[in-house]
């Protein structure tokens, strides 16, 4: 119990390491529900939905959502992250495979990253 503590009043900590062990895939997904439903008033649209297809989800709204991405994860995504997912995500199943990605390379990160 005292490691976990520790672990969470470390100043040094890296916050994207906290989140690779609070966010599994149901919650990042959930997350996404809410800021789909808040941000873009779709409803929970099926995971494997063709977003811009069904949904007339477009440029504007990825680039919308990569903010709320940034938000959700207390990152900064570099230009290319953005352009890679804007035009390789096209469903809530790729965007959480994205979401899962970038937490994986926090993850493998040194600690003091």
């Amino acid at each position: 119990m005292l490691g976990l503590l520790e672990k969470v009043t470390d100043k040094t900590r890296n916050p994207m390491r906290e989140l690779v062990i609070m966010m599994n895939r149901e919650a990042i997904q959930n997350e996404l529900y809410r800021i789909f439903y808040e941000q873009f008033e779709i409803e929970a649209p099926d995971p494997d939905d063709d977003l811009p297809e069904e949904h007339g989800f477009d440029s504007i709204d990825a680039i919308e959502l990569l903010v709320e991405i940034e938000k959700m994860l207390g990152i900064t995504l570099s230009q290319e992250q953005k352009k890679e997912a804007v035009l390789k995500v096209r469903t809530i199943n790729q965007i959480v495979d994205y979401i899962e990605a970038l937490l994986q390379t926090a993850h493998s990160e040194p600690a003091n990253a």
